[in-house]
Protein backbone atom coordinates (compact mmCIF):
# COMPACT_ATOMS: atom_id res chain seq x y z
CA UNK A 1 0.00 0.00 0.00
CA UNK A 2 2.67 2.53 0.82
CA UNK A 3 4.23 2.08 -2.75
CA UNK A 4 1.24 3.49 -4.06
CA UNK A 5 0.50 6.08 -1.11
CA UNK A 6 -2.27 4.63 0.23
CA UNK A 7 -3.08 3.85 4.01
CA UNK A 8 -3.19 -0.07 5.10
CA UNK A 9 -6.55 0.14 5.87
CA UNK A 10 -9.06 0.65 3.74
CA UNK A 11 -7.72 2.10 1.50
CA UNK A 12 -5.56 -1.26 0.51
CA UNK A 13 -9.01 -2.76 0.41
CA UNK A 14 -11.26 0.04 -1.68
CA UNK A 15 -8.16 0.54 -4.43
CA UNK A 16 -7.38 -2.45 -6.28
CA UNK A 17 -4.83 -2.67 -9.12
CA UNK A 18 -4.92 -5.23 -11.55
CA UNK A 19 -2.75 -6.42 -14.75
CA UNK A 20 -5.08 -7.36 -17.36
CA UNK A 21 -2.12 -8.03 -19.76
CA UNK A 22 -0.10 -10.40 -17.03
CA UNK A 23 -0.43 -13.19 -18.84
CA UNK A 24 1.79 -11.99 -21.53
CA UNK A 25 4.94 -11.25 -19.61
CA UNK A 26 6.10 -14.93 -18.46
CA UNK A 27 5.89 -16.84 -22.42
CA UNK A 28 8.83 -13.39 -23.37
CA UNK A 29 10.65 -14.13 -20.25
CA UNK A 30 10.49 -17.63 -20.56
CA UNK A 31 11.91 -17.54 -24.27
CA UNK A 32 14.96 -16.12 -23.28
CA UNK A 33 17.97 -18.27 -24.18
CA UNK A 34 19.71 -17.87 -20.77
CA UNK A 35 16.80 -18.75 -18.60
CA UNK A 36 17.11 -21.59 -16.31
CA UNK A 37 13.84 -22.65 -14.82
CA UNK A 38 13.18 -22.54 -11.27
CA UNK A 39 10.11 -22.89 -8.71
CA UNK A 40 7.96 -19.88 -9.45
CA UNK A 41 6.32 -18.53 -5.99
CA UNK A 42 2.86 -16.95 -6.28
CA UNK A 43 1.51 -15.41 -3.25
CA UNK A 44 4.96 -14.31 -1.17
CA UNK A 45 3.94 -10.86 -1.93
CA UNK A 46 0.34 -10.89 -2.34
CA UNK A 47 -2.94 -13.29 -2.65
CA UNK A 48 -3.23 -14.46 -6.16
CA UNK A 49 -6.48 -15.82 -5.34
CA UNK A 50 -8.20 -12.40 -4.03
CA UNK A 51 -12.04 -11.70 -4.84
CA UNK A 52 -11.15 -9.87 -8.29
CA UNK A 53 -9.78 -12.85 -9.17
CA UNK A 54 -13.25 -14.40 -9.78
CA UNK A 55 -13.88 -12.01 -13.06
CA UNK A 56 -10.29 -11.59 -14.20
CA UNK A 57 -8.74 -14.55 -14.16
CA UNK A 58 -5.14 -13.68 -14.48
CA UNK A 59 -4.02 -15.99 -11.93
CA UNK A 60 -5.45 -18.99 -13.93
CA UNK A 61 -4.24 -17.61 -17.14
CA UNK A 62 -0.55 -17.28 -15.53
CA UNK A 63 -0.86 -20.77 -14.10
CA UNK A 64 -2.09 -22.09 -17.51
CA UNK A 65 0.96 -21.06 -19.11
CA UNK A 66 3.10 -22.53 -16.32
CA UNK A 67 1.45 -25.93 -16.98
CA UNK A 68 1.68 -25.57 -20.63
CA UNK A 69 5.87 -25.00 -20.35
CA UNK A 70 5.98 -27.58 -17.71
CA UNK A 71 7.81 -24.88 -15.30
CA UNK A 72 7.30 -25.44 -11.38
CA UNK A 73 5.12 -23.37 -9.33
CA UNK A 74 4.65 -22.89 -5.34
CA UNK A 75 1.47 -20.88 -4.65
CA UNK A 76 0.45 -19.42 -1.21
CA UNK A 77 -3.30 -18.26 -0.72
CA UNK A 78 -5.36 -17.83 2.44
CA UNK A 79 -8.44 -18.53 -0.09
CA UNK A 80 -10.30 -21.36 -1.08
CA UNK A 81 -10.87 -19.98 -4.37
CA UNK A 82 -7.70 -21.94 -5.79
CA UNK A 83 -10.21 -25.23 -5.75
CA UNK A 84 -11.11 -23.58 -9.22
CA UNK A 85 -8.13 -24.28 -10.97
CA UNK A 86 -8.00 -27.84 -9.76
CA UNK A 87 -7.85 -29.07 -13.27
CA UNK A 88 -4.59 -27.18 -13.98
CA UNK A 89 -3.17 -27.92 -11.05
CA UNK A 90 -3.48 -31.96 -10.64
CA UNK A 91 -2.08 -31.95 -14.07
CA UNK A 92 0.76 -30.24 -12.63
CA UNK A 93 0.88 -32.53 -9.46
CA UNK A 94 1.38 -35.48 -11.74
CA UNK A 95 4.67 -34.85 -12.92
CA UNK A 96 5.75 -32.38 -9.33
CA UNK A 97 5.49 -29.11 -10.56
CA UNK A 98 3.55 -28.47 -7.91
CA UNK A 99 2.72 -27.38 -4.28
CA UNK A 100 0.45 -25.22 -2.64
CA UNK A 101 0.42 -23.69 1.02
CA UNK A 102 -2.88 -22.90 2.40
CA UNK A 103 -2.93 -20.22 5.44
CA UNK A 104 -5.32 -21.03 8.71
CA UNK A 105 -5.07 -18.02 11.14
CA UNK A 106 -7.78 -19.41 13.32
CA UNK A 107 -10.61 -22.03 13.53
CA UNK A 108 -12.92 -19.76 15.03
CA UNK A 109 -15.24 -17.82 12.90
CA UNK A 110 -15.61 -14.61 15.08
CA UNK A 111 -11.67 -14.62 15.50
CA UNK A 112 -11.32 -15.08 11.42
CA UNK A 113 -13.37 -12.38 10.86
CA UNK A 114 -12.50 -9.94 13.34
CA UNK A 115 -8.62 -10.70 12.38
CA UNK A 116 -8.80 -11.09 8.66
CA UNK A 117 -12.55 -9.04 7.34
CA UNK A 118 -13.64 -10.66 4.09
CA UNK A 119 -11.09 -13.07 3.76
CA UNK A 120 -12.38 -16.76 3.56
CA UNK A 121 -13.82 -18.16 6.63
CA UNK A 122 -11.38 -21.21 8.54
CA UNK A 123 -13.71 -24.27 7.36
CA UNK A 124 -13.58 -23.02 3.35
CA UNK A 125 -10.15 -23.26 4.01
CA UNK A 126 -9.95 -26.19 5.43
CA UNK A 127 -12.34 -28.08 3.02
CA UNK A 128 -9.65 -26.35 -0.02
CA UNK A 129 -6.79 -28.23 1.80
CA UNK A 130 -9.17 -31.27 1.81
CA UNK A 131 -10.17 -30.75 -2.10
CA UNK A 132 -6.69 -30.23 -3.13
CA UNK A 133 -5.28 -33.35 -1.19
CA UNK A 134 -7.93 -35.47 -2.80
CA UNK A 135 -7.13 -34.44 -6.33
CA UNK A 136 -2.77 -35.22 -5.55
CA UNK A 137 -2.00 -32.19 -5.00
CA UNK A 138 0.51 -31.45 -2.35
CA UNK A 139 -0.91 -29.27 -0.36
CA UNK A 140 0.50 -27.67 3.61
CA UNK A 141 -0.52 -25.80 6.09
CA UNK A 142 0.72 -22.18 6.94
CA UNK A 143 0.01 -21.57 10.66
CA UNK A 144 0.28 -17.59 10.13
CA UNK A 145 0.26 -15.08 11.63
CA UNK A 146 0.81 -16.24 15.00
CA UNK A 147 -1.03 -13.97 17.10
CA UNK A 148 0.65 -13.89 20.10
CA UNK A 149 -2.37 -14.22 23.41
CA UNK A 150 -5.05 -14.50 20.57
CA UNK A 151 -4.47 -17.14 18.16
CA UNK A 152 -1.39 -18.89 19.54
CA UNK A 153 -3.53 -21.08 21.42
CA UNK A 154 -4.83 -22.48 18.25
CA UNK A 155 -1.67 -24.18 16.80
CA UNK A 156 -2.19 -27.73 18.02
CA UNK A 157 -5.98 -27.65 16.77
CA UNK A 158 -5.13 -25.40 13.65
CA UNK A 159 -2.58 -28.60 12.91
CA UNK A 160 -4.49 -30.94 13.90
CA UNK A 161 -7.75 -29.78 11.77
CA UNK A 162 -5.19 -29.69 8.59
CA UNK A 163 -3.63 -33.04 8.91
CA UNK A 164 -7.23 -34.72 8.93
CA UNK A 165 -8.16 -32.47 5.92
CA UNK A 166 -4.96 -34.37 3.97
CA UNK A 167 -2.04 -31.79 4.69
CA UNK A 168 1.62 -33.18 4.07
CA UNK A 169 3.30 -30.19 6.02
CA UNK A 170 3.27 -27.38 8.16
CA UNK A 171 5.02 -23.82 8.62
CA UNK A 172 4.18 -21.07 10.61
CA UNK A 173 4.97 -17.78 11.10
CA UNK A 174 4.57 -15.36 13.69
CA UNK A 175 3.12 -11.84 13.01
CA UNK A 176 5.43 -9.58 11.50
CA UNK A 177 4.56 -5.63 11.94
CA UNK A 178 6.59 -3.90 8.84
CA UNK A 179 6.63 -0.09 8.21
CA UNK A 180 3.18 1.48 8.47
CA UNK A 181 1.63 -1.76 9.67
CA UNK A 182 2.79 -1.53 13.28
CA UNK A 183 0.46 1.58 14.19
CA UNK A 184 -2.50 0.04 12.80
CA UNK A 185 -1.94 -3.43 14.42
CA UNK A 186 -1.69 -1.37 17.38
CA UNK A 187 -5.30 0.46 16.80
CA UNK A 188 -6.92 -3.26 15.98
CA UNK A 189 -5.71 -4.11 19.48
CA UNK A 190 -6.80 -1.21 21.35
CA UNK A 191 -10.57 -1.99 19.47
CA UNK A 192 -10.86 -5.61 19.70
CA UNK A 193 -8.35 -6.97 22.55
CA UNK A 194 -7.87 -4.04 25.04
CA UNK A 195 -7.72 -6.30 27.94
CA UNK A 196 -4.33 -7.88 26.24
CA UNK A 197 -2.99 -5.40 24.35
CA UNK A 198 -0.19 -4.94 26.19
CA UNK A 199 0.72 -8.38 26.68
CA UNK A 200 0.29 -8.76 23.20
CA UNK A 201 3.02 -6.01 22.06
CA UNK A 202 5.06 -7.11 24.72
CA UNK A 203 5.75 -10.67 23.18
CA UNK A 204 5.54 -9.18 20.40
CA UNK A 205 8.48 -7.30 20.83
CA UNK A 206 10.10 -9.80 22.68
CA UNK A 207 10.00 -11.72 19.83
CA UNK A 208 11.22 -9.26 17.29
CA UNK A 209 14.74 -8.18 19.77
CA UNK A 210 12.62 -5.36 21.55
CA UNK A 211 11.08 -3.84 18.45
CA UNK A 212 7.65 -4.04 16.61
CA UNK A 213 9.63 -5.63 13.81
CA UNK A 214 13.24 -6.92 12.37
CA UNK A 215 13.59 -6.11 8.72
CA UNK A 216 16.80 -7.61 8.31
CA UNK A 217 15.85 -9.71 5.33
CA UNK A 218 17.51 -13.15 6.42
CA UNK A 219 15.92 -12.47 9.86
CA UNK A 220 12.68 -10.81 9.70
CA UNK A 221 11.09 -14.83 9.48
CA UNK A 222 12.59 -16.09 12.00
CA UNK A 223 11.86 -14.64 15.88
CA UNK A 224 13.70 -14.94 18.66
CA UNK A 225 14.20 -15.67 22.60
CA UNK A 226 12.09 -17.59 25.14
CA UNK A 227 8.71 -17.35 23.35
CA UNK A 228 9.52 -18.11 19.53
CA UNK A 229 11.05 -21.36 21.30
CA UNK A 230 8.06 -22.11 23.31
CA UNK A 231 5.96 -21.32 19.72
CA UNK A 232 9.18 -23.73 18.07
CA UNK A 233 8.68 -26.55 20.13
CA UNK A 234 4.63 -26.45 20.71
CA UNK A 235 4.53 -26.40 17.05
CA UNK A 236 7.74 -29.56 16.55
CA UNK A 237 6.15 -31.64 18.69
CA UNK A 238 2.50 -31.09 17.60
CA UNK A 239 3.87 -31.81 13.97
CA UNK A 240 5.79 -35.04 14.63
CA UNK A 241 2.47 -36.42 16.76
CA UNK A 242 0.47 -35.17 13.44
CA UNK A 243 2.70 -36.57 10.55
CA UNK A 244 2.96 -33.07 9.52
CA UNK A 245 6.75 -33.44 10.01
CA UNK A 246 7.55 -34.40 6.44
CA UNK A 247 9.83 -33.25 4.45
CA UNK A 248 8.51 -30.87 1.07
CA UNK A 249 9.37 -32.64 -1.76
CA UNK A 250 11.54 -30.86 -4.41
CA UNK A 251 9.74 -29.76 -7.62
CA UNK A 252 10.98 -31.21 -11.06
CA UNK A 253 12.42 -28.31 -12.80
CA UNK A 254 13.81 -30.77 -15.69
CA UNK A 255 10.39 -30.83 -17.81
CA UNK A 256 10.59 -27.07 -18.77
CA UNK A 257 9.77 -27.04 -22.72
CA UNK A 258 11.08 -23.57 -23.68
CA UNK A 259 8.54 -21.29 -25.64
CA UNK A 260 9.11 -19.92 -29.07
CA UNK A 261 9.28 -15.40 -28.43
CA UNK A 262 5.54 -14.46 -28.69
CA UNK A 263 5.05 -17.62 -25.82
CA UNK A 264 4.37 -20.18 -28.54
CA UNK A 265 5.89 -23.56 -27.45
CA UNK A 266 8.60 -25.46 -30.04
CA UNK A 267 6.99 -28.42 -31.72
CA UNK A 268 10.09 -30.27 -31.37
Amino acid sequence: PAFHVLWPGTDAEATLFARPAAADLPGAELAKPGYVPAPIAMGTNTDPYQPIERDWRITRDLVAILNETRHPLTITTKSHRVVRDIDLLGEMAKDDLVAVAISVTSLDPQTARTLEPRAPAPARRLAAIGALAAAGIPVHVSVSPVVPAITDHEIEHILAAAAAAGARSAFFIPVRLPHEVAPLFREWLDVHYPDRAAKVMAIVQSVRGGKDNDSRFFERMKPNGVWADVFRTRFRLACQRLGLNRDQPALDCTQFVRPEVGGQLRLF
